[in-house]
């Protein structure tokens, strides 16, 4: 609920601020005096646009500021989506500079005025005669019938049911997109498996056969080399492990007569040992090694098909390669299974369908049900603020199912006995639809958490027991939420718990708050005019059940 607003340099208004009960806030004034002007500035910080008119000094900052007390309002989840910080009390506030530049903040954190206009439309719901409001909106509609059918429940099931069915149904397209594009390259795709699976790729294969090749190549040369190696090392005569054998044997008969030749020779023997296994890996090789021109031509070829296949493939290695390889198999295999797949998805389909429209049934049905005890309720309110033959039907269509379920709901009216029932946006009037909206909010607002209301000279056009009427509906109302109300009907205004007058002074606007006594005087004013009579002051007591 707003517990306080404050104005200042805003169109005539210098500067005002008001605190406000929980309840019924009656507003009055003469004609000119400023109502709509705070209207105007209150809808600023909802996110209105600044037409230019704001700024009354064009010297200082117009800025709004308003105090809510949400904690009842249950919307801490909006908060989270806002991203805002949640707390039970908020601050609002609107500046607007001379240059006309705008910034908005819930409490101290800046926001854009979209944030402003969503979470504004949870706080305050603005009523004027000439707006229809949502009386036209579909989801209002279904939000009330929810409500008075008992299946908010249901409806949220219904709505997961449903999002379940549109992503198993997207699912479903994108399957079949997919397919339809693969079958269109399933000829070039089949072709691509069969090439890269005939070539047994095999992850590091390439360096393998390209350090092979270079073997090859150079088998003649690497031949002499460990040829010339292995007989430098053997030869009979002059070979080195030959002579340096000689010499271990010189050195340890030496190391009889001289101690430090006995080193030499070990150190000698160290040599021999290496150069022998030098030798041996030489001759392992000149055994194994031979001119292969059919092997060479074999290992070239391989290669050339692993070249010829990563350039056509754009890929950097075999391992890259061997995922391409793997990506057309996947493709081919899915194309192969895809009718199985589509089956899978369609019967996902169906499934999430069934479920969604079972719910959907449900929530139709206990509309249909809970529909003409509504109406009748409706009818009474109507008939008690004057409307004695006013009629409200609840038209429930079936239809296909679609994010609101199965039905099309209108709500069907009319003002005059014998008269044909139309949807009420087209065939109302300002007065006839506020006096509906009224009943409307009357009842849902025992089940539902409605923001604070405002009506704007909602009693337009009633007088006399249907005024007092009206301001017995609205006082009802206020006992489950806070209403503030704009009215020229002493009737009405008899019935707030607080009273306000707006007034201009020096042509500014102001605001205060009525005492007892002088609520008394601007009761007996609305009765009688500026010239207040003794009966004007007796009635205005009566009207205040002060006598």
């Amino acid at each position: 609920m707003l517990t306080r607003l404050s104005v200042s340099n805003y169109a005539l208004i210098d500067h005002l601020e008001v605190e406000f009960d929980s309840r019924l806030n009656i507003i009055t004034g003469q004609t000119g005096a400023g109502k709509s002007i705070l209207l105007g500035a209150l809808s600023l910080l909802l996110g209105a646009r600044n037409e230019g008119a704001a700024i009354k000094d064009g010297a200082g900052n117009c800025v709004v500021e308003a105090e809510f007390d949400i904690a009842a309002l249950g919307l801490e989840s909006l908060f989270e989506e806002l991203d805002l910080d949640y707390e039970p009390q908020i601050t609002i506030r609107r500046i607007i500079t001379p240059a006309g530049k705008s910034r908005a903040f819930v409490g101290d954190m800046p926001v854009q005025l979209t944030t402003l206009k969503t979470l504004g439309e949870y706080l305050i719901d603005i009523h004027s005669q000439h707006r229809n409001l949502i009386l036209a909106s579909e989801s209002f509609r279904l939000e009330a019938l929810d409500t008075i059918a008992h299946c908010t429940e249901l409806r949220s099931e219904f709505n997961i049911a449903y999002d379940n069915l549109g992503r198993a149904q997207s699912a479903l397209e994108q399957a079949k997109q997919a397919i339809a594009q693969s079958r269109r390259e399933e000829e070039y795709i089949r072709y691509q498996v069969d090439e890269l699976r005939a070539a047994a790729l095999k992850a590091g294969e390439e360096a393998e056969l390209e350090a092979e090749l270079a073997t090859l190549t150079n088998a003649e040369a690497i031949t002499e080399a460990y040829g010339t190696m292995h007989q430098a090392f053997t030869d009979e005569e002059t070979g080195v492990i030959t002579q340096l054998v000689q010499r271990v044997k010189a050195m340890k008969a030496v190391a009889e007569h001289y101690s430090a030749a006995a080193s030499v020779a070990e150190r000698l023997h160290s040599v021999v040992i290496e150069l022998q296994d030098l030798d041996s890996g030489a001759e392992a090789l000149l055994e194994r090694l031979d001119s292969d021109p059919e092997r060479l031509d074999a290992v070239g070829a391989r290669l050339e098909l692993l070249y010829n296949l990563r350039r056509k493939h754009r890929a950097e290695s075999i391992e890259e390669l061997i995922d391409i390889y793997n990506r057309y198999a996947a493709q081919l295999d899915n194309i192969e299974r895809a009718d199985e797949n589509i089956a899978h998805l369609e019967a996902q389909v169906a499934s999430a369908k069934q479920s969604a429209e079972a719910l959907a049934t449900a929530i139709y049905e206990a509309h249909r049900t809970a529909a003409p005890a509504f109406e009748s309720q409706v009818d009474a309110i109507l008939h008690k603020v004057g409307m004695g033959s006013a009629q409200l039907r609840i038209g429930i269509d079936k239809t296909e199912l679609n994010r609101n379920g199965i039905e099309s709901i209108e709500f069907l009216f009319t003002a005059n006995e014998g008269m044909a029932l139309r949807p009420i946006e087209r065939i109302a009037s300002g007065g006839e639809m506020s006096r509906v909206m009224l009943a409307l909010k009357a009842i849902l607002s025992h089940t539902l958490n409605l923001p604070t209301i405002i009506f704007d000279e909602i009693d337009t056009g009633v007088s006399g027991s249907v005024a007092n009427a009206v301001g017995e509906v609205i006082a009802e109302l206020s006992n489950t939420m806070q209403v503030i109300d704009i009215t020229h009907l002493p009737q009405v205004a008899s019935k707030g718990n607080r009273h306000y007058l707006v007034y201009k002074s020096d042509s500014t606007t102001n605001m205060r708050q009525l005492t007892d006594d002088e609520r008394v005087t601007e009761i007996a004013k609305m009765l009688s005019g500026d010239t207040i009579t003794e009966a004007a002051i007796a009635q205005a007591q009566i009207l205040l059940g002060k006598r």
